[in-house]
């Protein structure tokens, strides 16, 4: 029988924010599955919405950067095991420089990335792995996310740990302070996708199933189960889609009716957010 480590425990708090003692009993419920553990506590009515953070990212460098046009845009994200050396002048221009490499070269997956040359006769893929060694820590570029549209706009943070990429189907300065307020809105809100037609039907399936779940554990009966679930799947289509959310400057407005009230036809065609 599977025995919840201490560790293992540690992990899905993080996850979830859910007690220590719940936890524990999640892990053990599900084998330590962490998927259906969390699904655990959440039927339970323990968990929150599962998070949509990086799991594995514990420290480093996010980086978004777009061409002259802002037609091309990529971001990456360089990690490391402490703070210490995220912060490190050293290690926060290798990540700028792997990202300037990545926005001129344009490769089409991570792989591709680490093996276009940096310099010195070697490729980005060799001078990551040189750090290791260099730094005395791991050191990995876990993310790139390329991007392409009719204007593309940044939101980098300040503190270098999350960066935005999002596409807008119009170009022009009169719509670039827009694009770059929906980055802000999505580093603030983090969002699952542009809007609901985007969400993957296994998404859909699992917070349907959740909200039934939790509707049977509040007593309702069993034909009210799905009018009920598909009720708390309309609040997190609004909660965790862009393009419902409500602007976070203007609270009285969706984002999409932010963007329509400067272009009848201005949208959002894609974005991209790494955050450690």
């Amino acid at each position: 029988m599977y025995k919840a480590t201490a560790a293992d425990i540690q992990k899905l708090r993080e996850m979830t924010d859910a007690g220590m003692m719940d936890c524990k009993k999640a892990l053990e419920e599900t084998g330590g599955d962490f998927q259906e553990a969390q699904d655990w506590l959440r039927k339970k009515g323990i968990a929150k919405a599962a998070k949509r953070e990086d799991r594995e990212a514990k420290e480093g460098v996010v980086v978004a950067k777009t061409n002259a046009g802002q037609t091309q845009g990529i971001v990456i994200a360089l990690n490391c095991e402490t703070d210490f050396v995220a912060r490190n002048d050293n290690f926060v221009n290798l990540a700028n420089k792997i990202a300037g490499i990545a926005l001129e070269s344009f490769p089409a997956t991570l792989a591709d990335l680490l093996a276009l040359p940096y310099e010195g006769g070697v490729t980005i893929g060799e001078k990551v792995a040189e750090q290791n060694g260099i730094i005395g820590e791991k050191v990995e570029l876990s993310r790139y996310e390329p991007l392409t549209g009719a204007q593309l706009l940044t939101y980098n943070h300040s503190n270098n740990k999350r960066s935005v990429l999002v596409a807008l189907n119009k170009d022009g300065e009169a719509f670039a302070q827009a694009g770059r307020d929906v980055a802000m809105q999505i580093a603030a809100m983090n969002p699952i996708s542009v809007s609901k037609d985007d969400v993957d039907q296994s998404v859909i399936a699992r917070e349907i199933e959740v909200g039934k779940e939790l509707a049977r554990n509040e007593g309702k009966s069993e034909d009210m189960l799905e009018k009920i679930a598909l009720g708390r799947l309309n609040k997190f289509f609004q909660e965790s889609t862009l393009l419902s959310q409500k602007f976070v400057k203007n609270g009285d407005q969706t984002v999409d009716q932010y963007l329509k009230s400067l272009d009848k036809d201005l949208t959002v065609t894609a974005f991209r957010h790494v955050s450690l």
